[in-house]
């Protein structure tokens, strides 16, 4: 509610001016004074707002004394937050016209202004700078001014200014009636400063609230778990809208040199500075492009305003308020700014325990005038947001030598398994081998041993006397048999030892493919006829040529049909099988052995080339080298040997094949179109 006035205030130093007042008043100008201190009074009550009170009042001052501008100034300068407040008044035909006569402050002496009781120094020194305030904007050349300096509560707290545009001569009852409305104009321009001064501290208070919240809202962004750069991010979104800035930006530094340190402090080190974070109030008209790298990022040493920045104390930021006060090295400031549409600046580096990180900028689009407290709150910013990222970086560099660490380890553990698998592993094979060794010697004991037995049985029997001409016959055949076994089982390792070594390149022939064949195959006629097998062959109609060393294909073929003959079921035919085939435009001769008998399990049929392996379970005796020697051979010819075994169903036998793959011509260069 407003407080209303209704009658003219008494104070003991106006009753003072009016005992010794030298004029005899005349009873209208008391009326006069007190109707027109009635009237203030009741714009002090009715006004809505402090200037517009103000304004009021100067224009009723000024239409009752008649003049030509009424200018009011408060001089309470600890309740207006240090700025003067001024209303002045003047009449619409001044404001409608234009002069070219600027006021001067040396206009200002006590021919020109009077005084409506008797200044002091003091008041002369407020009446001065009171006019220079409140008449920068006044239309009119002043040529003649009564003021007076309003007090409240003991204090000077403005000036009344009544001012002429022509040299005029003061009235006495002129003097009287500004002097008895000073106390009620005192009381306007208290209520007007005490208003500001609600005004300042409710804004303070909003300041500290923004302050405060952003406080909270770093100290919060700092325990989350956030990225750097969204945390960063954040923070100058923050920042910037706390403290009423049209844009943001976090800029950091990323140098060439790791030992920059050592430079001399002047010294610009060569770093590419980034854009890490970016907030506007505007964004469509602010933000940069951040696909063009070229915008977002520049170098130190190519931006002066950083370069001022970088260099300067610490905690001490660069400020430019507006255009005009950039300095000539700022005109090489890097486009990322755009100072062309926001020109005000504040620059404030990141720093920790000497080192610049980076840069904090906060950017308006009009002049802006820093206040202590707004920069000692970026400053705080920019410490928090330092010990954030130097805090990040660390974690970050911890995390990866814990993670090369924790890799290395496991390397460690992988090879360290590796080893104990191949330990494990050669073990295994040594094991096997060493089972092996003992097999193959307690086999070739054996098959050395039985036809020596023989032998010997045979020359007991010859030496026994009277022995028949047949008797002998039959001994010295079983005698020759079996030397033939124990010689071609001594051959037969020094061939496979031969093989392994490649000690001597094959002697190749000409042979006719069928015909040998046929001709190895009769040899075997005699064991088919005893264990009931048969033969049957497919062979091509033209017989192929084939160029080959003749005993090495001999002895191949001849282990085959023995190995096909040992494990055949009684009673089956074993298939000879030959073709011409064009592969990788080389010609190959195809040659299938196939018998049927007990199968061959995929796991046998791993080792079944290998020397002195046999199949588990058979009981059928040998020496295990046949089908070793075998794929040595082939390989001796450059070809190929596999195996295969294919169940018969509603029995317990298979279909065994043996395939060979051999070059039908030496010259393996030599290339044929493909065709059968």
């Amino acid at each position: 509610m407003r407080k209303r006035l209704s009658s003219l205030p008494q104070r003991r130093d106006e009753i003072d001016r009016l005992t010794h007042y030298p004029v005899n008043l005349m009873q209208h100008e008391e009326e006069a004074a007190l109707q027109l201190a009635q009237k203030i009074n009741h714009i002090i009550a009715n006004s809505s707002t402090s200037a517009m009170m103000l304004q009021d009042i100067a224009q009723l001052l000024g239409v009752a004394f008649k003049v030509d501008c009424c200018c009011l100034v408060t001089a309470h300068k600890e309740l207006t937050g240090g700025e003067e407040i001024a209303a002045n008044w003047c009449p619409q035909e001044y404001l409608d016209s234009s002069t070219d006569e600027i006021f001067s402050l040396e206009q200002l002496d006590l021919p020109v202004v009077q005084c409506a009781g008797e200044p002091t120094i003091e008041d002369i020194a407020t009446i001065q700078n009171s006019l220079k305030i409140g008449c920068q904007q006044v239309p009119i050349p002043v040529k003649s001014v009564l003021a007076i300096t309003t007090h409240f509560g003991n204090k000077k707290n403005g000036v009344i200014s009544l001012i002429k545009s022509q040299l005029y001569d003061w009235s006495e009852s002129e003097k009287y009636l500004l002097t008895a409305v000073e106390s009620v104009c005192a009381i306007a321009l208290e209520q007007v400063a005490q208003a500001e001064l609600i005004a300042s501290q409710q804004q303070f208070l909003q300041t500290c609230a923004k302050h405060q919240n952003l406080i909270k809202q770093l100290t919060i962004l700092g325990r989350s778990n956030l990225e750097i750069n969204q945390m960063l991010q954040v923070a100058i979104a923050s920042t910037a809208e706390a403290l009423e800035a049209d844009r943001g930006l976090i800029i950091l530094l990323k140098y060439t040199d790791p030992l920059f340190r050592n430079l001399p402090k002047k010294q610009i080190p060569k770093a590419k500075a980034t854009v890490i974070g970016e907030w506007s109030r505007q964004p469509e008209d602010f933000y940069i492009d951040k696909q063009d790298n070229q915008d977002h990022c520049f170098w130190l040493s190519e931006c002066g305003i950083s370069r001022r920045a970088f260099t300067a104390e610490s905690g001490k930021p660069v400020i430019i308020n507006d255009t005009k006060d950039r300095r000539k090295d700022t005109s090489t400031i890097a486009q990322v700014f755009i100072l062309e549409k926001l020109p005000a600046m504040l620059l404030m580096r990141l720093e920790s325990q000497g080192k610049v990180l980076g840069f904090l900028a906060l950017q308006q689009t009009q002049p802006r005038y820093w206040h202590t407290a707004e920069i000692n709150m970026v400053e705080m910013v920019c410490a928090q947001l330092s010990n954030a990222i130097i805090q990040t970086q660390t974690l970050r560099q911890v995390q990866m030598l814990v993670d090369e660490r924790t890799s290395q380890l496991q390397r460690s553990l992988d090879v360290q398994a590796k080893l104990y698998e191949r330990t494990k592993q050669y073990v295994e094979q040594l094991r096997e081998l060493n089972k092996l060794k003992d097999e193959f010697l307690s086999n070739m004991s054996d098959r050395l041993r039985y036809p020596l037995t023989n032998m010997r049985m045979a020359l007991r029997m010859l030496r026994q006397p009277g022995r028949t001409p047949e008797q002998q016959t039959r001994y010295l055949d079983i005698l020759e048999e079996e030397c033939t076994k124990e010689i071609n089982l001594i051959n037969d390792l020094l061939t496979l030892q031969k093989l392994e070594n490649h000690q001597e390149p094959p002697q190749f022939e000409t042979l006719d493919l069928n015909s040998r064949i046929q001709d190895i195959s009769a040899s075997f006629e005699k064991k088919l006829v005893e264990k009931g097998l048969n033969i049957s062959y497919e062979l091509p109609e033209q017989s192929l040529e084939l160029e080959t060393e003749l005993e090495s294909f001999d002895r191949i073929l001849q282990e085959l049909l023995t190995n096909a003959v040992k494990f055949s079921e009684r009673d089956t035919t074993i298939q000879l099988q030959a073709t011409h085939q064009v592969i990788q435009q080389v010609d190959r001769v195809i040659i299938k052995v196939t018998n049927i008998g007990r199968g061959i399990s995929e796991a046998e049929s791993t080792y079944i080339f290998d020397a002195f392996r046999r199949g588990r379970g058979r009981w059928t005796p040998g020496t295990g080298l046949g089908l070793a020697l075998v794929k040595s051979l082939v390989q001796h010819l450059s070809g190929e040997i596999a195996v295969e075994s294919t169940p018969i169903e509603d029995t317990d036998l298979s279909k065994i094949c043996f395939t060979l793959n051999l070059p039908q011509f030496s010259d393996q260069d030599k290339t044929y179109p493909e065709s059968d």
